[in-house]
């Protein structure tokens, strides 16, 4: 938990910064694609994260990468500053953070909408349509097939689930059909 604690705080302080100077989208994109590679090449994790190898080489490589992939000044500073504070090991979790802050920011939500069949994008964009107008967000749908569902479908957005699966349905009849033996 401390270190979703820890993420959160540097997200949160890059979006300030952002904010400030108008660039968060700018901080979004180049976090997210630094972070995209780091992930990518276990190789260059490895050679910027394994504490075996001597600090002045991790923190060369990462400085060549960074200007590789020709960053704004501010994302260069936080990604050694990140380094340079023993937090680099939380990167994932501070793009994580950092957007779905922007995201925020941006009035947008994002929503995972899974369904035991494949649905039509009509249906898909009237449930889109419908979840938006219940947030008051614009609503980014990542859509999902589980046949384990049996039917209907089950709406995710941030922590309210809106489930509307037979498999729960069916689970629900049989806790109130053993509710109700229990009281015979």
């Amino acid at each position: 938990m401390k270190n979703l604690a820890i993420a959160r705080r540097y997200a949160k302080a890059l979006l300030l910064i952002g904010k400030e100077d108008g660039q968060t989208e700018t901080y979004r994109k180049e976090l997210a694609e630094f972070c995209g590679l780091i992930e990518s090449q276990d190789a260059l994790k490895h050679a910027i994260s394994n504490p075996l190898y001597d600090v002045a080489g991790r923190r060369k490589v990462l400085q060549t990468v960074i200007e590789k992939l020709k960053l704004s000044p501010v994302i260069k500073s936080f990604l050694i500053l990140l380094f340079d504070k023993g937090r680099f090991v939380f990167l994932e979790s501070v793009n994580d953070f950092y957007q779905k802050l922007a995201d925020e920011l941006k009035g947008i939500a994002r929503a995972s909408l899974v369904s035991a069949t494949e649905l039509s994008s009509e249906t898909i964009e009237k449930i889109r349509g419908t979840l938006s107008q219940k947030t008051g967000k614009d609503i980014i749908l990542e859509v999902e097939q589980d046949p384990s569902l049996i039917g209907g479908i089950v709406s995710r957005i941030g922590d309210l689930v809106l489930d509307g699966s037979i498999k729960t349905q069916l689970l629900n009849m049989r806790e109130s059909l053993l509710k109700r033996g229990e009281g015979a």
